[in-house]
């Protein structure tokens, strides 16, 4: 069986390279990260929703692993030895890259991987489809239960408005993009299977 395309950004597995860091959180990735964006302008808080992405692609693929002590923030990861069924394809300025597509929603990380791989054959396609498909939906529901927690703190600790407010809005925003993906999938499937 042919290995998948692992598509990553060079500086984050650079710095996951680095001796001692094999554990870590969002907020020391997002630093270490921003501090390698020499003469790059950049706001903070799209670095965070960048590095943030980034982890959660690693962390499907089985690269890294959450800590037993979930938290809200402040999330420890660990990093694991990297999967043998991936062929990891380094990628330069994926930060800029992801900042020059904002004017167009930038496609989910899961949509480029499947996009790297060969379609061969309709069932292959189907395969493909179907996988892409739950993984997509997962993402989905993840990013509905995140926007509807953040909406109950909202509603129900007024005073944390300007701390998660935005957070909300970020989660929102990914839940709409990631239905979109998951009705063109859909549209895709039936229309694949319709001529049978």
């Amino acid at each position: 069986m042919k290995s998948a395309s692992f598509i990553f950004d060079r500086r984050l597995y650079e710095l996951l390279q680095e001796p001692g860091r094999t554990t870590f959180t969002t907020r020391e990735l997002r630093d270490a990260y921003a501090a390698r964006l020499n003469g790059t302008h950049f706001r903070i808080a799209d670095v965070r929703r960048y590095v943030y992405e980034q982890i959660r692609r690693i962390v499907r693929a089985g690269w890294v692993a959450l800590d037993e002590d979930r938290r809200v923030r402040g999330q420890v990861y660990h990093l694991q030895p990297f999967p043998a069924h991936l062929q990891l394809e380094l990628i330069d300025n994926g930060f800029e890259n992801s900042l020059m597509a904002a004017g167009v929603p930038e496609p989910d990380p899961a949509v480029r991987d499947v996009e790297a791989l060969p379609l061969k054959s309709s069932a292959n396609t189907d395969l493909q489809l179907e996988a892409l498909h739950k993984e997509i939906r997962l993402d989905f529901l993840t990013s509905m239960g995140e926007a509807e927690r953040f909406k109950l703190l909202l509603d129900e600790m007024p005073h944390l408005r300007d701390k998660v407010e935005g957070d909300y809005l970020e989660a929102r925003d990914r839940s709409s993009r990631l239905l979109g993906h998951l009705r063109a999938i859909e549209k895709t499937l039936k229309t694949l299977a319709a001529p049978r």
